[in-house]
């Protein structure tokens, strides 16, 4: 197997980019295996099975994903902020779908806590700030940026809005209409 060059961290990356390739529901570890000219058991020193190669490839996806925010948003504030964050999802979406499925990919409390996933809501929570949304009401805010950007990178990725023409105009009234609401956030219920 030493030949092969393969390492745990190889075997994320290279069912990373068969993701992007196939889609990540049909990444197995045999495909994997056969990327490496090695047998499907000889990956089983390096894995533990099938999830725990999907785990891997959604925390790399999401250390990726946190990484290209983290740069995009670096000295913005306010609605430039936001664009920018929203971009470098949709971007990263579109460039590498595969991953991008696996960035939604459930993990265990455990493994979600110590992933990238903490990093990109302490982003969206920054950004929150700048709008002067209050703290005990963002969880709720970054539930809408969420819920807004999968959406539409979802729908976009599906084919769903190819009947109604270009999407470039719709993307940036999204952006509008949520720099609109984040900067007229309701006053939480009394």
């Amino acid at each position: 197997m030493a030949r092969a060059g393969v390492t745990t961290e190889r075997l994320a990356r290279a069912a990373a980019e068969l993701a992007d390739e196939v889609g990540f529901e049909d990444v197995t570890v045999s495909a994997v295996a056969r990327r490496f000219g090695v047998t499907v058991a000889s990956l089983y020193s390096h894995i533990s099975n099938a999830h725990d190669l999907r785990v891997r490839v959604a925390l790399l996806s999401l250390a990726e994903l946190a990484d290209r925010v983290a740069d995009a948003v670096t000295g913005r504030a306010g609605k430039d902020a936001l664009v920018a964050f929203a971009n470098a999802y949709r971007d990263y979406a579109r460039e590498h779908p595969g991953r991008y499925t696996a960035t939604r990919m459930r993990l265990d409390r455990e493994t979600a806590l110590a992933s990238a996933g903490p990093r990109h809501s302490a982003m969206a929570r920054a950004i929150l700030r700048g709008y002067g949304v209050p703290d005990e009401e963002q969880t709720h805010a970054v539930r809408l940026l969420g819920s807004t950007f999968h959406g539409f990178v979802s729908l976009e990725a599906s084919g769903g809005f190819e009947h109604s023409g270009e999407t470039e105009t719709s993307w940036a009234r999204t952006l509008d209409a949520l720099d609109v609401a984040l900067r007229n956030w309701p006053s939480p219920p009394a």
